[in-house]
């Protein structure tokens, strides 16, 4: 498995389940794990008081948009992943560069995604 040892991992995801995969995942994979938080203000939030290096980011949380995290990551310099059910369709044209992850995804996928990111 590849490793996150050392970097900061924030987790954008409503579904519980998924978000507790996620976080077990990049847990094994040794990364410390910012959340998982559920809401674009809690994002936000977490964002201005545990910066990650790197964020794994879901686009629709129950509903809301989680594009305005999407905004702070960019201008915070932070890279991301998307995981999404939409796959690259449901990205904004801002945010085309970013990786998508189609959802459902193995755990090793977003391992390895998060992995390639710069940082």
């Amino acid at each position: 498995m590849a490793s996150l040892s050392g970097r900061k991992v924030l987790v954008v995801e409503d579904e519980t389940l998924v978000a507790m995969l996620v976080e077990d995942t990049l847990l094994d994979a040794g990364a410390a794990v910012v959340g998982p938080v559920a809401t674009v203000s809690e994002a936000l939030a977490a964002l201005r008081n545990d910066k990650p290096d790197v964020a794994v980011l879901d686009l629709n949380l129950a509903g809301e948009t989680s594009e305005p995290v999407a905004d702070a990551l960019k201008q915070m310099g932070i890279p991301f992943v998307v995981a999404s059910g939409y796959g690259a369709a449901g990205l904004p044209p801002r945010h085309q560069d970013v990786p998508v992850l189609a959802k459902p995804y193995a755990p090793e996928d977003l391992t390895a995604a998060l992995v390639r990111l710069p940082g």
